[in-house]
């Protein structure tokens, strides 16, 4: 499992505006292999019968000190809420759809890529598949989805030692990050 580096650059209470201006990084970078990933945290049988329609063959593992569930185990979904579900290698294409099926559930989007542009006036050249994500947390304020909210975060992801990638990023399309670099597990 690989980590990349992560900054929040937007919060907002509307998701498609978080979506745009993900939409805005992406025209930036190398996309010419890009995928999405899903993840949700799922506490009621309603959330999982929506969401896995839009999940298909998600994976799922309980969540919590007392809870040691998943669907690698042969555990059924139902049975262990709430749980976490994670979709790898989704369409673009299917991003507006789950996000609408999200309802108020923390969930989180992450557009997997092939690279960062060259950022000269920082020093920087191309940045690698390595590093190279946008995420929107939907109803949460962390990567982890464990800080539920009323609003949703957008993340610029970088290689650690090509921090400065990530003021950079937000700067080309009009904005600043907050918070701290933060390790990001993937």
């Amino acid at each position: 499992m690989a980590n990349s580096y992560a900054q929040a650059v937007l919060r907002t209470t509307d998701p498609a505006e978080a979506l745009r201006v993900a939409g805005r990084l992406l025209d930036l970078a190398d996309t010419t292999e890009l995928e999405v990933d899903f993840e949700a945290r799922v506490s009621t049988p309603g959330e999982l019968d929506r969401l896995s329609g839009v999940m298909p063959d998600a994976q799922g593992w309980s969540y919590g000190a007392d809870r040691h569930a998943s669907s690698e185990g042969g555990d059924a979904p139902a049975e262990c809420l709430p749980i976490h579900l994670r979709r790898w290698c989704m369409a673009p294409e299917t991003v507006e759809e789950f996000v609408a099926a999200v309802g108020n559930v923390p969930a989180m989007v992450r557009w997997d890529f092939r690279g960062w542009p060259e950022a000269p006036e920082v020093g920087l050249g191309c940045g690698g598949s390595r590093g190279a994500y946008v995420t929107v947390c939907v109803n949460a304020r962390d990567l982890d989805l464990e800080e539920p909210a009323p609003d949703h975060t957008l993340y610029v992801h970088v290689k650690q030692v090509e921090a400065e990638r990530a003021p950079w990023l937000a700067a080309q399309v009009g904005l600043r990050v907050f918070g701290e670099l933060e390790m990001a597990p993937l």
